[in-house]
């Protein structure tokens, strides 16, 4: 439908080049909006800009890079571009999941900028049609000493254990760093995994013309208005509080809203949904559109509200949680809406879909539902935009890249030059009770990991797993997932391909080790302003190494999300491509847990015997306080043979390992330290006395060597020469490092003794680890 010009509405303040620039346009993408438009944007219209063109929304910085990874496989039923990706799990069902930021509002608001990553997470998830049934965390922070880390830790877990546990979703991993390099600007990456039937998968698509729009859930206010833009600007230590934009969640309303929107998928009245996520309104409509190639036309006074005196700029950037946008099939909207009431939700027919490609928005001057007196509706149009220029239209750049000049000197620095500790023993139980190494109790303890019954391996494995059930034509199958996250951003700083391939061949590693083939990966790209060469160069190189990494251990990208402008005064965080993989286990009895069982076992390591350069590792940052020295490299064919062993490892009947630990941050005698003392009942501790591989490599790079590509295993001796047997047949060397038993851990290497401590003692240091910070 056709629809006059726009016209500003009273108290708008006149739209120029200086006020675009306030709202983060640049002078090239202004002289694009007004040639496109041929006019002025309304301020209305300027603001949807600001949203739609910012790199939250439009990834204008990072689409030409994205585009190298590998997103398709046989499994894959919806890659990037959707809510969520879709990942085939066999018998008619699919796995939906993504993983997404919100790091700036979680460093103004800790505990509700948390908590509504949580609730928007979920969103994309049951927007796609599925029920959520795991949630992750990825956790950054600055210097355990800085005054603000104790607040913001706290804050973050308070708010992701308060949203989770309130809407029955259990969150069953995660993890946690701490380096200086977030000390202003942590970051809080949230994951979802929802199971739905592969015939009852929905999407955000607004098509049919004359559809009715539907809005469904909380009303409207003025929280989280340019959350957006906000979350695509870097942070000034001068700067003004940003608390208005960061949005407030209600996790009881998000139950009602999964509960409803779950009863309206099975009485099949939709034809698209929508989560209101970023950008609110705008780009749950704007999105909608572009995936359909249609228009549609909106009437803002219909939109349920619960502030006075809203204007079009605020109801159509606010950010209010716990709102979904619809469209019905025709002859449907009663159905949605009985639906809606029964669970208590306020619901609206907003708008139509058209067949102009234009998003039209309109509003009365003046008129407010909450008002006592108000003037009658007579909508005029504020917004009349190209709905292409709002999305495949948006700016995108190749932005240009240099190389960072300081790495040279920082990857030469000799490890070797660290003087050596005066006991390796108490240096084991310094570095296992490092507040990066040491035990997450203190954070599962404030998260439901159980709810719903299905956990079967719990946090602390190298993956959790949890048993789905899955209901078709009157009969169950259960279905075993597993999830993992890893990113070292130390390793990415120091070399960003090496650093990005090691963070995708670690989580596909954790999911073998627990029993799990890796099926599909989500990824949250964490970097600086994409305004710095150094910064794009970072972020490209990574590009190529999760591609690489993805494409030797046949994982796609099925989803995804890019926070930039992470940093504060010109400083960034370390780059940090943080990825989350989803596996598929076969069989309960497959799964395998990373605590060393029971006493009398063989330890054998997998994989290459070498702990590796020491450059970007725990043990040198404990040394130094600088992230620096020669990085170790990975071999992805290799990677590739170790995966497809545990998994054969894991499958054999009868089964041939009794546990399985992959060697990470801290290097083997730390994974030794958590294969004998991380267990939940400190009763069962199991110690084991072990002897290195003989080397020529310095002892604390045997003992703390982070190299990648090695897994500790125990299994009766019995099986050993069987596990040797299908090792060879792999080309995957195999090394007896020793037996478990014992109340301690002990390391040797050449015949000599190294290390050696009481497990309680390590325990201790373990679970002590982040007292400092956030006390008992």
């Amino acid at each position: 439908m056709s629809s006059p010009t726009p016209v500003a509405f009273p108290a708008d303040p006149p739209v120029d080049l200086a006020l675009a620039r306030s709202h983060k346009l640049s002078e090239d993408e202004w002289r694009t909006v007004t040639s496109r438009l041929g006019r002025a944007p309304t301020y209305a219209e300027l603001g949807v800009f600001s949203v739609m063109w910012s790199e939250h929304c439009s990834y204008k910085s990072s689409r030409v890079h994205l585009a190298r990874l590998p997103t398709k496989g046989p499994r894959v039923i919806q890659g990037p571009g959707e809510n969520a990706g879709v990942v085939d799990i066999g018998d008619g069902f699919a796995a939906v999941f993504k993983m997404e930021s919100h790091n700036h509002p979680s460093f103004i608001e800790p505990y509700q900028g948390a908590a509504t990553g949580v609730g928007g997470i979920l969103r994309d998830v049951f927007t796609m049609g599925a029920r959520p049934i795991a949630n992750l965390d990825s956790l950054r922070f600055g210097r355990p000493d800085h005054p603000r880390t104790p607040g913001l830790l706290r804050g973050v877990v308070a708010g992701i254990g308060g949203y989770g546990n309130c809407i029955g979703v259990p969150t069953v991993g995660g993890e946690l760093f701490f380096d200086r390099a977030y000390d202003g600007n942590i970051l809080v990456n949230a994951f979802t995994c929802g199971v739905v039937r592969t015939d009852r998968i929905f999407y955000g698509r607004a098509s049919g013309i004359g559809n009715n729009v539907i809005y469904v859930g909380a009303r409207t206010g003025r929280d989280g208005i340019h959350g957006a833009t906000m979350a695509s600007d870097e942070f000034s230590a001068g700067g003004p509080s940003q608390r208005p934009t960061v949005q407030v969640g209600d996790p009881f309303m998000e139950k009602l809203l999964l509960e409803a929107c779950l009863e309206i998928f099975a009485a099949d009245v939709l034809v698209g949904i929508q989560d209101m996520g970023a950008a609110g309104l705008t780009s749950s409509s704007v999105e909608m559109a572009g995936r359909s190639g249609s228009g549609l036309d909106l009437d803002l006074d219909l939109v349920p509200r619960r502030a006075r005196a809203m204007t079009p700029y605020e109801m159509l950037l606010s950010e209010s949680q716990e709102r979904m946008l619809l469209v019905a099939k025709p002859g449907m909207e009663p159905r949605v809406l009985e639906i809606c009431a029964k669970w208590g939700l306020d619901a609206a027919i907003i708008g139509k879909v058209t067949d102009t490609g234009r998003w039209v928005v309109r509003a009365t001057p003046g008129y407010d539902p909450l008002a006592d007196q108000s003037p009658a509706r007579s909508a005029v149009v504020v917004c009349d935009l190209p709905v292409d220029l709002l999305t495949d239209a948006a700016p995108k750049y190749d932005r240009p890249q240099r190389d960072d000049a300081s790495l040279p000197a920082r990857l030469a620095f000799d490890t070797d030059t660290i003087a050596a500790p005066a006991s390796w023993s108490d240096e084991l139980v310094a570095m296992a009770g490092s507040p990066n190494l040491g035990s997450r109790r203190w954070i599962w303890r404030q998260y439901d990991h159980i709810v719903r019954g299905g956990t079967l391996a719990r946090p602390g494995s190298d993956a959790a797993v949890v048993r789905v059930p899955c209901e078709r034509d009157g009969k169950r199958i259960d279905k075993l997932l597993a999830f993992a996250s890893d990113c070292n951003g130390r390793l990415v700083e120091l070399d960003p391909f090496a650093g990005a391939a090691m963070a995708v061949a670690e989580v596909v590693r954790n999911l073998a080790c627990t029993g799990a083939e890796a099926i599909g990966l989500t990824d949250c790209l964490n970097f600086g302003s994409p305004e710095r060469p150094e910064i794009m160069r970072q972020f490209a190189r990574a590009i190529d190494g999760m591609a690489e990494a993805c494409r030797a251990l046949s994982v796609p990208v099925v989803s995804g999300n890019v926070s930039l402008y992470n940093e504060t005064d010109g400083r960034a965080i370390l780059p940090t491509p943080t990825v989350a993989a989803v596996g598929l286990v076969s069989n309960e009895g497959d799964v395998v847990r990373a605590m060393f069982p029971r006493e009398g076992l063989e330890v054998l390591l997998l994989g290459r015997p070498e702990g590796g350069p020491l450059g970007g590792s725990e043990y040198v940052a404990r040394a130094t306080g600088e992230v620096k020295g020669p990085l170790p490299r990975p071999d992805l064919e290799a990677e590739a043979k170790l995966v497809a062993l545990m998994l054969e490892l894991c499958r054999a009947r009868p089964r041939l390992i009794e546990s399985a630990h992959d060697v990470s941050e801290g290097g083997i005698a730390i994974t030794l330290v958590e294969c004998a003392t991380a267990t939940d009942d400190e009763t069962a501790m199991v110690g084991a006395t072990v002897e290195l591989p003989r080397s020529d490599e310095p002892l604390a790079a045997a003992l703390f060597g982070e190299a990648p590509g090695r897994i500790v295993v125990s299994a009766e001796g019995a099986h050993v020469a069987e596990i040797e047997a299908r090792a060879a047949a792999k080309g995957v060397p195999v090394t007896r490092l020793g037996r478990t038993g014992g109340a301690e851990l002990s390391i040797s290497r050449g015949g000599a003794e190294v290390a050696r401590a009481p497990l309680d003692r390590i325990r201790d240091a373990r679970e002590r680890c982040l007292e400092p910070i956030v006390g008992r």
